[in-house]
């Protein structure tokens, strides 16, 4: 298992990576179509003046981490492509004409 530093310049407890997963839905009718994509995203080291202890941060201070660093709206164009082409695929798989009979 890799090992990563969690002190810089000083500082404990240092968060250095952030895991997180976005999830999109659309209802269309009684079904509901449903996209997620997962990543990981590397946190630049905080500097002194603006930091928060790995056990005080909150939830909305990691969001916003997330939201000033990756292209929100990139992923969001992502997820509603991948709901689009379950509702309406452009290619479709069709089974083998002689597997239908066995």
């Amino acid at each position: 298992m890799e090992e990563y530093p969690t002190t810089s310049e000083g500082l404990n407890d240092v968060v250095f990576i952030v895991h997180w997963r976005r999830t999109a839905t659309q209802v269309v009718g009684d079904k509901t179509y449903t996209a997620e994509t997962y990543s990981s995203l590397n946190v630049p080291a905080p500097s002194p003046d603006d930091f928060t202890p790995y056990e005080d941060l909150t939830f909305e201070q990691v969001c916003g981490w997330l939201n000033q660093l990756l292209d929100v709206q990139t992923i969001d164009a992502s997820l509603e492509q991948q709901i689009e082409n379950e509702i309406s695929p452009k290619v479709v798989s069709l089974p083998l004409p002689w597997s239908q009979n066995i």
